[in-house]
């Protein structure tokens, strides 16, 4: 479990777009095991945080 991302839900605060997008980059670098991007797999690691966050948006929008 990454354990650096947060539980957004029913949290003190609500969460925002950026906090999505914290977690998704997050769980991107935890499964694809690379902490930064490289010139070569950018294109592939910023799609998959972009649909990981909007997921996650979703998800989290009709949990209320």
């Amino acid at each position: 479990m990454c354990r650096s991302i947060k539980t957004l839900r029913n949290s003190e605060t609500d969460w925002t777009v950026d906090d999505a997008r914290a977690a998704a980059l997050q769980y991107v670098r935890k499964i694809s095991g690379y902490r930064a991007r490289s010139k070569m797999n950018r294109p592939a690691f910023e799609a998959a945080v972009e649909s990981i966050a909007k997921a996650t948006e979703v998800l989290l929008g009709e949990l209320g």
